[in-house]
C-alpha cells in the first residue's frame, strides 16, 4: 500500500503546509514504511460500521459523495486490501456506479461517532451489476441488490478526533440507559409493594 499523504498532498497543499509550518512533520510521517495492508484494527473497525460515506469523481471532475448504510457488518472486509458491499435499491440514479465506470478512484470515510474515531480509505472501485449468487451468499448478502461494489484499498489513514461530535444510534442509547431504566422499575416496584405512607 501507499502512504495516504503521498496520494492526497499535492504541490499546492504542500505549499500551504510550508507556509503554515506543518510540512516537515507530515514529511516525517510519509518517510516511515508504508503499511502493508489493512490490519486487524482496521478490519474490526470497518466490520462494525453501519454506515460510511463514499466519494467518486464525475466525468467533468466534480466530486460526488454518497452515504451508504445498513446493518453493522454490511461492509465486508475481504482481505488485507479489499472491501465490498451490496449496492441496494435506492433512488436509481446510479451516479457512483457510473462514475467508477469512468474513473475507478474512490475515497471512503467511516465514522464511529460515539468514540470520535474516523478511518479514511482510498482505493479503486469496481461495480458489478450481476454478482455471482454464490459470492453474495458467502458474504452473507441476501435480498434484492443492484450490484456488488468491490474496492481495492491502496491507502488508509486514521484521522484525529478533534471536532467529531459524539452521536448515538437509538440502539446505543437504549443499551446505555438500560441499567437506569431497570433501576427505576425496581424502585417503582418497591414503592408499590410498600404502599402509601403517612406523612
Amino acid at each position: 500500500m501507499q502512504h495516504f499523504l503521498d496520494l492526497t498532498v499535492g504541490d499546492a497543499a504542500a505549499d500551504h503546509q510550508r507556509r503554515r509550518g506543518s510540512f516537515d512533520s507530515y514529511r516525517r510521517m510519509v518517510s516511515a514504511p508504508a503499511p502493508v495492508g489493512l490490519t486487524d484494527a482496521e478490519a474490526d473497525f470497518l466490520s462494525r460500521r453501519d454506515s460510511f460515506y463514499v466519494a467518486s469523481v464525475t466525468d467533468d471532475g466534480w466530486p460526488y459523495v454518497q452515504h451508504r448504510g445498513g446493518p453493522a457488518g454490511f461492509l465486508n472486509v475481504l482481505d488485507r486490501s479489499h472491501v465490498a458491499w451490496a449496492d441496494r435499491t435506492g433512488n436509481r440514479q446510479y451516479i457512483t456506479a457510473g462514475n467508477v465506470d469512468g474513473d475507478d478512484r474512490v475515497a471512503i470515510i467511516a465514522m464511529d461517532y460515539p468514540n470520535r474515531t474516523r478511518l479514511k480509505l482510498l482505493g479503486h472501485a469496481r461495480f458489478d451489476p450481476d454478482p455471482d449468487p454464490g459470492s453474495l451468499e458467502q458474504l452473507g448478502i441476501d435480498g434484492r441488490v443492484e450490484g456488488l461494489v468491490t474496492v481495492e484499498v491502496v491507502a488508509f489513514d486514521w484521522n484525529c478526533p478533534k471536532y467529531i461530535t459524539p452521536r448515538y444510534t437509538a440502539e446505543e442509547v437504549q443499551a446505555a440507559t438500560e441499567p437506569l431504566r431497570a433501576r427505576i422499575a425496581e424502585l417503582e416496584a418497591r414503592l408499590k409493594a410498600e404502599g402509601p405512607t403517612d406523612r
